[in-house]
């Protein structure tokens, strides 16, 4: 069955637009705040839209950042400070004091899915020092009572993700949870340039076919933030992207046009499964991730602690 592997529903949508179909029940809406980023809303408002997107309903904020694998430190704070005003749309931060948990999901041994790990280690950590000393020991107007996990994967704990969480909120009982996660993409300039926001929880490893359970308000009994950047690409979809280049590079070149043509006319799901059984059962499986992952994984694990801890304590 074709299906495209991908963890932005922003992708998701596209694949429609591609398609001339037009999804009814679901809402985008695109703007640019400056600094060289867009921002793209996606609004699933139905049953019907989310079954068809293959999402639950909700909202999807997508932040696509072109220059984020710079190590422009200005640039990236403009980035913390876009994505700290995309989490105050989601969650009452200025209203009243939360206690918020931030969850670092994947595993800090493999490299593109050390992401949630890694934000968790640069977090702003309240909840002790607040508890121990009370609520104006920081001196701000409002003092959000910060904590962290990394729960690991079940490889290391032999644990659900879903079941180490749900021990943990029963004893400190937080108001959030806010989740962030290496990412699945379907495009390759996508990787390490975009920024997922979504209030309809996590399912972590879906966009590698390693589904778990999933992280939200349902399996939580509290809203689940998620956040998230795309690390992996499919091999697929990278070979089908340049079949897709080659065909157009034919179709211009004249003692190879008629062979462009028969292949333009495969639908794109007919595409996509062939080039899936030509590279099964080498490549099939196989996920890539740019070569700079390491400094990257660095650079933008600091990028959303940074927007998290100013959502919460603005300068």
């Amino acid at each position: 069955m074709y299906q495209v592997r991908t963890d932005l529903a922003l992708e998701a949508r596209e694949k429609f637009e591609n398609d001339n179909v037009e999804v009814k029940g679901v809402r985008v809406n695109k703007e640019n705040p400056g600094g060289n980023m867009t921002v793209t809303k996606v609004v699933i408002e139905t049953e019907n839209g989310a079954k068809i997107m293959g999402k639950p309903r909700g909202n999807y904020i997508t932040l696509e950042a072109p220059d984020m694998e710079e190590s422009d430190e200005d640039y990236h704070r403009e980035i913390s400070g876009q994505l700290a005003e995309i989490l105050k749309e989601l969650m009452p931060i200025e209203k009243r004091e939360l206690s918020v948990l931030v969850v670092g999901l994947g595993n800090r041994e493999v490299t593109p899915d050390a992401l949630g790990p890694r934000v968790a280690d640069n977090m702003m950590i309240t909840r002790h020092i607040i508890r121990k000393f009370g609520k104006y020991a920081f001196g701000l107007k409002r003092n959000h009572q910060i904590s962290s996990i990394v729960p690991g994967v079940m490889a290391q704990t032999g644990m659900e993700t879903l079941e180490i969480i749900q021990g943990v909120l029963k004893e400190t009982q937080p108001d959030y949870v806010i989740a962030v996660d290496a990412l699945a993409a379907r495009s390759a300039k996508r990787l390490n340039r975009t920024i997922q926001i979504t209030d309809t929880g996590i399912s972590p490893g879906s966009g590698v076919g390693n589904h778990r359970h999933a992280l939200n308000q349902e399996s939580m009994g509290i809203p689940v933030i998620a956040i998230g950047i795309p690390t992996v690409v499919d091999a697929v979809t990278i070979v089908s992207d340049t079949m897709n280049n080659l065909v157009s590079a034919m179709e211009e070149t004249r003692r190879l046009e008629e062979l462009g043509k028969s292949i333009s006319r495969l639908e794109e799901a007919e595409k996509y499964e062939l080039i899936r059984e030509l590279l099964s059962p080498n490549l099939n499986a196989m996920f890539v991730t740019p070569k700079d992952i390491d400094e990257s994984i660095k650079r933008l694990s600091y990028t959303i602690s940074e927007g998290i801890n100013m959502a919460f304590f603005p300068a």
